[in-house]
């Protein structure tokens, strides 16, 4: 074997050992829970025709969400929303949206939807799973965008930025509500709104311990 054939079987080797890892790193999975106290799940209501909306939230919710930014494909979310959660800043409207008018909270306590695959369209991703509320089921295709992500240089975790803009009918779900003296004042179309961010979750680095301060020798007392 000639000089230049080894050199060049060396870099090969090197280049291998180098690129290789790198690759493995970026593809691997990253796992994330979602950061509820600086994250919003909203909804919006059209009224009179659509002269207006009401807007409301839910103040109680989980995420959890894996993503492989290598192969989106194999990302996943389950979401969970508790249903008595809802707030709409008007307490005897809650109290209404929670009984069996509405969302029934007794009998249907939560709002899941848990994905089944992701995929990539363009600078879209879409997420296709299974939507639950009010005891009904139904596959829906959630789009949404990953807004950023953050390393954090302190501890080495990562923190992800996810919203979502959908459209559902209340009535697909069994919510057909419809008041007496006006039936059109309140609208089926409904808005759904998230904006996401997420929090260290138990699959990202551990927080690195930062060096304790030296700390001063203790001074003898004087006799």
């Amino acid at each position: 074997m000639n000089k230049k054939l080894s050199l060049a079987l060396l870099s090969l080797a090197i280049a291998l050992l180098v690129v290789v890892p790198l690759r493995l790193a970026r593809a691997a999975e990253m796992k994330f829970e979602i950061d509820s106290a600086h994250s919003n799940v909203g909804f919006a209501v059209p009224i009179l025709g659509g002269l207006s909306k009401v807007s409301g939230k839910f103040s109680d919710f989980t995420v959890q969400i894996s993503y492989d930014d290598a192969d989106v494909s194999k990302s996943s979310v389950v979401a969970r929303i508790k249903a008595t959660s809802v707030d709409t800043g008007i307490e005897r409207r809650d109290v209404h949206l929670r009984n069996a008018d509405f969302f029934d909270v007794e009998k249907f306590p939560e709002i899941v939807f848990e994905s089944k695959r992701v995929e990539k369209k363009g600078n879209q991703l879409i997420a296709h799973g299974t939507f639950t509320m009010h005891g009904v089921s139904k596959e829906i295709e959630l789009p949404f965008t990953v807004s950023g992500l953050k390393k954090n240089p302190t501890n080495g975790s990562t923190t992800m930025g996810v919203t979502a803009r959908l459209t559902l009918d209340r009535r697909d779900y069994g919510i057909t509500y419809a008041r007496g003296d006006n039936p059109d004042f309140l609208g089926n179309m409904i808005d759904i709104e998230l904006d996401l961010v997420t929090r260290p979750s138990g699959g990202q680095p551990p927080p690195q311990q930062q060096p304790r301060p030296p700390q001063p020798s203790a001074t003898p007392a004087k006799p």
